[in-house]
């Protein structure tokens, strides 16, 4: 069989409900489909473009002010896109913002914010100011919980725990300290107060395109923090100094990632988009509450409206819930690994239409499994 000669087939799409790398827009995945071979006028493909050509210069300059358009990111910002995921955060914040001998609070709310304060430990001294681990991450710290440090380096957060399915509902009031936020499961879910924070990173593939981009928002007072002793890759400052190109940057990912960002404020902006957001997640939620066969795992003032997390009354129906909505075409609603249950990812991009299929599903379901 000649491999690059493969047969066309009818395109089917199933419901994706992966917690990522997740659901796009249709409308990107058209565009670049027709950008894979040749991008318009330029006569090679977005996958060949060099990263210091004049094409690329505009897609990122686009992604750039599209960004600061839908998510109100002021001058005072500096925005970078990046390499190795939203783990590598995890190290690049302690390694440019903790200082010899400082302190950096963090909030334990899930399995990344507890790997993201472990990793930080690794460069200094970590306070663990709230945690909800002992009642299995069920639940967001309430503001007066935090045990903020007097002059903190930095506070961390995690908006969105995507294993158990919380969110903080607003973002909390720290004090004068840099406020730092892993928001790479729910960025661009609905408007984001900027100004309450110091520094967001955010994996590329759960709401912004495929994975392999990291997006960074830091205000320019931090980027300059990072001791002489940290390698050059890994400085924000020198990020910035480059315009995000120190090294050649995941340019496919960038260019998708402007591709969202244009669809996002084609459809009405980041209000919107929270409108649509909270409309899919109260659907799925009334579903889940409306009978004992199905239990929501997070306390009901804690839940996420990216990923909703349920039960059912045994392991063995949860196993066939999955395998018979798989075939029905609802697909990725195995809850993770480390917990079990079910899960839903309903992303910026999945569509309403998917949230009442499934919706449909359960009751059907229970009526013949209940």
């Amino acid at each position: 069989m000649n491999y690059f000669r493969m047969p066309v087939f009818p395109i089917h799409r199933v419901y994706n409900f992966s917690a990522g790398p997740a659901v796009l827009p249709e409308p990107v995945l058209e565009q670049a489909q027709q950008d894979l071979l040749a991008l318009p006028g330029i006569g090679m493909s977005v996958l060949e473009i060099s990263h210091r050509s004049v094409v690329f210069d505009k897609i990122l300059e686009q992604a750039e002010t599209d960004l600061r358009t839908l998510a109100d990111v002021s001058e005072n910002y500096h925005v970078l896109f990046l390499q190795g995921g939203a783990s590598l955060q995890f190290a690049m914040v302690p390694m440019n913002l903790l200082s010899q001998g400082g302190v950096a609070d963090y909030t334990v709310t899930g399995s990344w914010a507890k790997k993201a304060a472990i990793e930080a430990a690794r460069f200094g001294q970590v306070n663990i100011c709230a945690t909800t681990e002992d009642e299995a991450f069920t639940r967001i710290p309430t503001p007066g919980e935090l045990r903020l440090t007097p002059g903190a380096d930095y506070i961390h957060l995690t908006s969105n725990n995507t294993i158990v399915g919380t969110q903080w509902p607003a973002t909390p009031t720290v004090g004068s300290a840099p406020l730092v936020v892993d928001a790479s499961s729910d960025l661009l879910c609905r408007p984001l107060d900027l100004s309450r924070c110091g520094l967001v990173y955010a994996g590329a593939q759960k709401n912004m395109g495929p994975a392999g981009l990291t997006l960074v928002i830091v205000h320019k007072d931090l980027v300059e923090r990072s001791q002489e002793t940290v390698p050059l890759t890994l400085r924000y400052g020198v990020a910035v100094e480059h315009g995000s190109r120190y090294n050649t940057p995941p340019v496919f990912s960038i260019y998708v990632c402007g591709l969202v960002l244009k669809w996002l404020r084609e459809i009405g902006g980041l209000a919107e988009m929270g409108a649509r957001n909270q409309r899919k997640a109260t659907l799925l939620y009334d579903a889940i509450d409306r009978t004992e066969f199905y239990r929501g795992t997070a306390q009901t003032e804690s839940r996420s409206v990216m990923n909703v997390t349920f039960r059912l009354p045994t392991e063995g129906l949860e196993h066939r819930f999955v395998d018979q909505a798989t075939e029905a075409g609802l697909s990725g609603l195995k809850g993770h690994r480390s917990v079990g249950g079910l899960r839903a990812s309903i992303y910026n991009a999945f569509p309403e239409d998917g949230v009442m299929a499934l919706v449909e599903f359960m009751a059907e379901f229970e009526r013949t499994q209940g």
